[in-house]
């Protein structure tokens, strides 16, 4: 008997599960594979079970989504068409290419696995899906290292997953979408919000309304989360931004500023806010590095791909935060064309897009709807000229703006590789993913990703054990 054909998914997020759900559905054997220990990704973050949790249907919406692809999955497992490999760190993705052009070869997924990460495991495969999501753009400020000062993302991960609150009276502030149902979801945990503390101004998203208007689900969804707003008396700033964290040993206040229309600080507006918790956030950025491992095409941030969600890697597809930031919705549609394609590929035929239709118009408008967002909700100009010189810009590092300034000014550093090598900005842990944001906006340079052979540090155990091929 030939064995069915074999498609690995890193992630289980929305873009993920909908790709397993649906390629598992036409007789593709999946195996799914993701760091968390549940399936749902950031968007549908679950307490751990040992929580006991009676209503976690309360700290999301679009729950009804969520059951049926959690049942889905479920079924799928029960029946063995698809394996959820829980607690996965990948770090690398490797692919053997096939023998001829209509043979795209095979893949092998490298991952850490247990408590420490230090065991490892090899996944192989007929085709490869990434939907890797994205992670949150990080813009420092004075003060921003204080304990207390958390990402906003951050801060949803911990009430989602943990229960918990990053404090009792929080600050939530920068630009973008995501502020709204942080916001929300700690006033109505118990959490005093004491502003919402956003960049943009009501008039960037006028400007936006005939491209907004495209999604009018969308635009139901927030006005929701501004009568919330007013339900739970929370403050809004509109175009304003944090200036600076005080505290001694940990957050106490913060300062913010109201923004002119060229997004410059307003002298004099400045006010002082009291808070035991910031929770800050500027956006996210697309997770490239198995694509960029791969050798996968980007498209500025982003990995490409064709109406089939292909990259132009054979046998590689991606969907979801990893082709563009666009939310669940995008992520969910462009999930279910993956695994569509995907499985008609891996059966030797060539997919009928009219399959799809509906989640392909689901797409089109996502994407314009979320790069109008983009456009709304950039960082406001002249952010990096209000980082003081002492202001550490690389954590994991110790590097402060002003060394950063020093290699890109006086050493002339003219790309974001030699201000590494100057300063040792994105050398740590992170590998940059964190500071090169910063570093870009201080220096000039184009933020270009970096391609790195791993996507995590591994122990050189892992490496020794591997197979010679």
């Amino acid at each position: 008997m030939t064995e069915r054909a074999h498609l690995a998914v890193v992630g289980a997020g929305p873009a993920g599960l909908a790709a397993a759900l649906a390629a598992a559905a036409r007789g593709v054997r999946v195996t799914l594979v993701d760091a968390d220990g549940q399936a749902g990704g950031q968007f549908y973050r679950q307490p751990a079970r040992a929580f006991g949790a009676r209503r976690p249907q309360a700290l999301h919406h679009q729950w009804r989504t969520w059951e049926r692809l959690r049942d889905g999955l479920e079924a799928h497992l029960a029946a063995g068409r698809i394996i959820h490999l829980t607690g996965h760190h990948v770090w690398c993705a490797e692919r053997k290419p096939g023998s001829s052009a209509r043979e795209p070869g095979s893949f092998a997924v490298h991952a850490l696995r247990g408590p420490a990460q230090e065991e490892g495991a090899t996944v192989r495969a007929d085709a490869l899906l990434l939907a890797t999501g994205g992670y949150e753009r990080v813009l420092p400020f004075p003060g921003w290292t204080l304990p207390g000062v958390v990402t906003a993302g951050g801060a949803q991960a911990m009430l989602k997953g943990g229960l918990v609150l990053p404090g009792r009276t929080v600050v939530v502030a920068g630009t973008g979408p995501l502020l709204l149902p942080v916001a929300t979801g700690l006033a109505a945990a118990g959490a005093r919000v004491a502003a919402l503390v956003e960049s943009a101004g009501p008039g960037a998203v006028a400007r936006r309304t005939p491209a907004l208007a495209a999604e009018p689900v969308k635009l139901a969804e927030a006005a929701w989360y501004a009568g919330q707003l007013l339900r739970y008396r929370v403050r809004t700033l509109a175009r304003h931004t944090v200036l600076e964290a005080h505290g001694a040993g940990r957050l106490e206040a913060v300062t913010v500023a109201a923004l002119g229309r060229d997004g410059r600080v307003r002298p004099g507006s400045a006010r002082r806010i009291p808070c035991d918790a910031l929770a800050v956030g500027h956006g996210m950025l697309p997770h490239t590095d198995l694509a960029e491992t791969l050798g996968c095409t980007l498209a500025g941030t982003a990995v490409r791909v064709d109406d089939e969600q292909r990259t132009d890697v054979p046998g590689v597809w991606a969907a979801g935060g990893t082709t563009g930031i666009g939310g669940a919705g995008l992520a969910l549609a462009e999930g279910h064309i993956a695994g569509r394609s995907i499985a008609a590929r891996l059966h030797g035929t060539a997919p009928d897009p009219r399959s799809w239709a509906a989640a392909a118009r689901a797409r089109d408008r996502g994407r314009a709807f979320f790069a109008a967002l983009e456009r709304v909700y950039a960082p406001p100009p002249g952010w990096a000229d209000r980082i003081t010189d002492d202001t550490v810009v690389c954590r994991c590092e110790e590097v402060t703006a002003g060394q950063v300034r020093t290699a890109s000014g006086t050493l002339g550093a003219g790309d974001l590789r030699t201000v590494k090598l100057l300063t040792r900005a994105g050398m740590g842990w992170c590998q940059g993913r964190m500071c090169t944001p910063a570093v870009a906006g201080l220096t000039g340079c184009p933020p270009n990703p970096g391609r790195r052979p791993f996507a995590r540090p591994v122990p050189l155990g892992i490496l020794a054990d591997l197979p010679d091929d």
